[in-house]
């Protein structure tokens, strides 16, 4: 009796591991056999940690040394609060010849942490494609709460709408890339929060917005007690609803919104991929124009996946061509 018993606890651990590796090879299989599709991932985190742990899934290159061709222009100052310098970093092909489109990466961490380097996988990759691209710092959560982290990069957005010629790139093709809180940010920032962007006027206008998993709707369930966002907006749901409403990028959505980007895991359980669904939705109906790529099975944080890095970059490098180069100027 205790013989059939084993057996049978054998057989079910058998069974457990292989479904646990064929969980494990499935992602790069499917890959193989479509590889123009987005990457499939894991849907569970521990199981793409333990991927990239074992070396079945390449992480990205996050700290790449800046290629002998790019120019890097680090420190610039675009703003200084109470003695707090705010600052810009620029990379730039060295055999450029005129004014370049202007890619500006605004880097996540919940709006508490993270730093302009964090997104260096994308900036020397984009220089050498052609493109000058730039990275901005922000007040964090330490240095003060909601409005402060909006207001400094829409004030970098002004800085660099009148600054094209000091640096050599074009303020009439600009582009604002984020991912997560950063992303959050570049949508505030492109859709014209509270007009301090010269969104609405005939001055600069941003030429497209690139939103990598990024919070739209602050007014949500799932938004309104999210920890994370109580702390950014330093009040709860309940004590200030207006502020949500105005933090949340959706609500400066207008037909004169620039073209957008969206790039979002399915398995995402820190920002909801609903929270992209609700955005290409609003965007379609305005007519503004919008492509969405629902990635599936990855969670939060999935372009550090060099799979998922590979796809996005080269879903951008067409978004680009098609809207910021020079024949869409």
């Amino acid at each position: 009796m205790k013989a059939k018993i084993f057996k049978r606890i054998l057989k079910g651990l058998l069974a457990v591991f292989l479904l646990f590796c064929l969980l494990l090879i499935t992602p790069q299989t499917l890959g193989l056999f479509f590889p123009e599709k987005p990457p499939v991932g894991y849907h569970f985190e521990s199981l793409a940690y333990l991927a990239a742990g074992i070396g079945l899934e390449k992480l990205a290159e996050l700290e790449p040394e800046i290629p002998e061709t790019i120019e890097e222009i680090k420190d610039v100052e675009y703003k200084n609060v109470n003695g707090k310098s705010l600052q810009m970093d620029f990379y730039r092909p060295k055999n450029a010849d005129g004014p370049l489109p202007l890619l500006l990466f605004i880097h996540g961490g919940s709006w508490k942490s993270g730093k302009r380097s964090d997104y260096l996988v994308y900036l020397t990759s984009f220089a050498e494609k052609g493109y000058m691209t730039a990275t901005v710092s922000y007040r964090l959560l330490r240095d003060s709460i909601y409005p402060a982290a909006v207001e400094d990069v829409t004030d970098a957005v002004e800085w660099l709408f009148e600054n094209g010629e000091n640096y050599g790139y074009d303020p009439d093709r600009i582009a604002l890339i984020g991912g997560s809180a950063g992303a959050h940010l570049a949508m505030l920032a492109g859709y014209g929060w509270e007009n301090r962007v010269s969104q609405h006027n005939k001055i600069h206008r941003i030429k497209a917005v690139v939103d990598i998993y990024g919070p739209v709707d602050l007014t949500t369930d799932y938004a309104r007690n999210q920890r994370l966002i109580n702390a950014f907006l330093g009040h709860s749901y309940d004590e200030k609803p207006e502020l949500y409403r105005q933090a949340s990028p959706i609500s400066w959505l207008s037909e004169l919104c620039p073209p957008t980007l969206i790039l979002h895991g399915t398995s995402d359980t820190l920002v909801p991929i609903s929270q992209s669904d609700t955005l290409k939705s609003r965007l379609d109906a305005l007519g503004v124009p919008c492509e969405y790529y629902r990635v599936p099975l990855w969670p939060h944080a999935m372009d550090i996946a060099k799979r998922v890095n590979d796809f996005s970059q080269k879903k951008m490098e067409a978004f680009f061509e098609r809207y910021i180069k020079p024949e869409a100027s």
